[in-house]
């Protein structure tokens, strides 16, 4: 019976925290092969658990302290060892070198403003086994901020996509096992929910986050495997990591999307393109 009730609020938490807009990639699409993502409140509570290209996340929450590991793959350390990170998946996907990767996101709020960045890091080894710890192993491949016209990647862009974020592979990219670290960056002054004190629900005791100052910008990172195939010889040469590339005095962390009508420096290096 308890199993039941805690099943039945955390399934309430999903429904209710997605309307006070977290979220997560539900869906991945490489190439033309489509991966079901780490759906957080329904893969924890079968037996065996599907098997998913996703790294585990804790639930559709963000992450807002950028000094902890939890900013690398949506990790959890406060919750135990198998989020701290977090854990490697079981399985990975292929994709070719230059082809495009649709990441499908679940309902995300008009009113939640910020960029949508994504990042590599190619696995020295067998990646179901691989974690990169605090290592600088990590280059940027994509980044979508805010355009002249105004309108931010998340949300203006993505819904007008139907959830959808695409990215294309670096067409030179050696081929190997790599990591997508993709996330999403969002500046709120609206309720918001986290998932580190969920049962705070029953309370009706909500946290109000604005990224006008430091801690407040809510981060949503989501930790992709794949195998990357092609031709390709090139790798970066420039690395960062998870946590270290983003402080709360990097360019862009600390910004007011509803005051700030001037450009926005997206946090972190430069776009990798090897020679694309």
């Amino acid at each position: 019976m308890f199993k039941l009730a805690l099943t039945a609020a955390l399934g309430l938490l999903g429904l209710v925290s997605q309307v006070e807009a977290h979220g997560y990639v539900q869906e991945i699409t490489l190439g033309s092969a489509k991966y079901t993502g780490y759906l957080p409140y329904s893969d924890p509570y079968y037996n065996p658990p599907p098997q998913r290209i996703v790294r585990k996340i804790p639930g559709n929450g963000p992450i807002e302290d950028l000094s902890l590991i939890d900013v690398q793959c949506n990790g959890w350390s406060a919750g135990g060892s198998q989020y701290v990170g977090s854990a490697p998946a079981p399985i990975f996907g292929t994709v070719a070198a230059g082809s495009q990767v649709k990441l499908n996101w679940t309902l995300w709020p008009d009113s939640h403003k910020g960029p949508m960045i994504t990042y590599m890091a190619r696995a020295p080894s067998d990646i179901t086994k691989w974690n990169p710890g605090t290592s600088a192993v990590w280059f940027k491949v994509h980044q979508v901020g805010k355009d002249s016209s105004g309108k931010w990647a998340a949300a203006d862009t993505l819904n007008a996509n139907n959830g959808i974020y695409t990215f294309t592979i670096p067409k030179n990219l050696k081929a190997g096992q790599y990591v997508i670290r993709h996330e999403m960056w969002v500046s709120s002054g609206f309720a918001s929910l986290d998932h580190t004190n969920w049962l705070n629900l029953f309370d009706d005791s909500l946290a109000l986050h604005s990224a006008y100052a430091y801690p407040g910008v809510q981060v949503y990172p989501s930790c992709i495997q794949v195998q990357v195939t092609g031709s390709g010889s090139a790798l970066p040469t420039s690395f960062v990591s998870f946590p270290g590339a983003y402080t709360g005095s990097t360019p862009g962390i600390v910004y007011d999307v509803y005051t700030n009508t001037g450009s926005y420096p997206i946090p972190g290096p430069a776009v990798w393109t090897g020679g694309n």
